[in-house]
């Protein structure tokens, strides 16, 4: 999707909270009707049964019929969409939307255009024989950086046209989201990019990735993400503090609390920033990306336990799943793979940390450090996540015993007893065969 600032007037951003309030209203309305069914039940009303129950809805409701029809139907048609796709998106069924947190709507589209086959020539109605006509969204563009897009009940607002080039032209969309987070509006039209073609060169990049450093090439660099400030940390903290001793439920309260959330959105909107320019670099340098294929969500599980079993060291996990998270290793592995598809790989990520590069022997006492690793049989020395990082553009990944073309180097026997071996029978003075 293209995403952009947008930059209501108070009077337009007064009606977009109204139209955020109505589509939250209708959606927990459908979550209602289908929460309501139980076994023997008649089940719940469909997208077409919830439309025409709408427009009852409206006629009787004086607030909500003052609001936008499209608007309240685009809520039940992505409900209809999320109840579908629960068994797919991983997320389950569709859950209540809160006021403050889950604040947005989605417009269709009121221009009508012509649309055109992939040849080129004009989409014909097989009943009729008439050109077919399509929703498009009406956007305008008022200079090189600011465009603007009319909005039911709104008028035109003002967006503004980032990470786009002279001469660039607005998306051309058929639908268009916005949302509303931290005081900030923002605007998403429904477009699929186009993929970055491959370059010519064809080579292979290895990341590994890591807390310390947040991606290690194999070529050698390495890649962090940014973070807050020392000055910008310090200013949670005072806000924090401020929030946690004033009254409850007063203004203070929710205003410092306002003020943590604008800085940790801050942070969020650098972390996306950053991701969406290395994912674009990966994919217009190299013709295959690798990573190490990581469970993020099973790495950063909470240690907290239970009252009869309690977690041990419960701080310092979470500390440590905080700092994985703060690095998106999963946004730029998702981002470079829609940058990129089918040039993206996933590599097991046992032993790449552990094993030798040059000669590919695997040794636990070869890694000295976070950032040192020397390998105790050929005595190779080189930075330990990039030494990793070679090993997953290898795609030398989850298997336990060297190999003989195991890196960049060639055959060297070892001169140790590896601690990766798998375990051996011991003489006790009773035959083992």
């Amino acid at each position: 999707m293209a995403r952009f600032r947008m930059y209501p007037t108070p009077a337009q951003a007064e009606q977009m909270l109204t139209h955020c309030a109505h589509a939250r209203y209708v959606w927990n309305l459908a979550v209602e009707q289908h929460a309501h069914w139980k076994p023997g039940r008649k089940g719940a009303p469909g997208f077409a049964e919830q439309c025409r129950q709408l427009t009852e809805a409206r006629r009787e409701n004086e607030w909500l019929g003052a609001g936008n029809a499209d608007v309240q139907q685009q809520a039940l048609k992505d409900f209809a969409k999320a109840k579908n796709a629960k068994f797919t998106s991983g997320f389950g069924e569709p859950t209540w939307r809160r006021k403050f947190r889950h604040e947005g709507f989605r417009v269709i589209g009121t221009d009508r255009v012509p649309e055109y086959n992939a040849d080129g020539s004009p989409k014909l109605n097989a009943k009729t024989d008439k050109q077919v006509m399509g929703r498009s969204v009406v956007v305008q563009k008022l200079n090189r950086r600011w465009a603007q897009v009319k909005v039911p009940g709104c008028g035109w607002v003002r967006f503004r046209l980032s990470a786009q080039g002279k001469g660039a032209k607005p998306p051309d969309a058929k639908t268009f989201r916005v949302t509303y987070r931290h005081g900030q509006w923002h605007i998403a039209f429904a477009v699929i990019p186009a993929p970055i073609p491959a370059p010519s060169t064809g080579e292979v990049i290895g990341i590994d990735r890591g807390v310390t450093i947040t991606a290690a090439l194999s070529d050698g660099r390495t890649l962090n993400c940014p973070q807050l400030t020392v000055r910008e940390r310090a200013q949670i903290s005072k806000h924090q503090r401020r929030a946690a001793r004033a009254r409850k439920n007063s203004p203070q309260k929710a205003a410092g609390y306002a003020k943590v959330a604008r800085l940790k959105a801050r942070e969020a909107n650098r972390r996306k920033d950053w991701c969406e320019k290395i994912s674009t670099m990966l994919a217009r340098t190299y013709g295959l990306v690798r990573f190490e294929k990581l469970n993020i969500k099973n790495m950063t599980r909470s240690a907290r336990g239970s009252v009869e079993q309690p977690g041990r060291h419960v701080a310092q996990k979470a500390g440590l799943n905080r700092g994985i998270l703060a690095q998106g290793w999963g946004l730029l592995r998702r981002r470079t793979g829609d940058k990129a598809p089918g040039r993206v790989e996933d590599v097991p990520a046992p032993y790449t940390s552990l094993r030798c590069s040059a000669c590919g022997w695997i040794e636990k006492s070869s890694r000295k450090s976070q950032a040192e690793f020397e390998c105790v049989s050929c005595g190779f020395t080189c930075n330990a996540d990039t030494n990793a990082a070679v090993n997953v553009a290898a795609g030398q990944g989850g298997i336990p015993r060297p190999r003989r073309a195991a890196g960049a180097g060639g055959v060297t026997a070892a001169t140790g007893r590896s601690s990766a071996r798998e375990p051996q029978p011991a003489w006790v003075g009773i035959p083992l065969f």
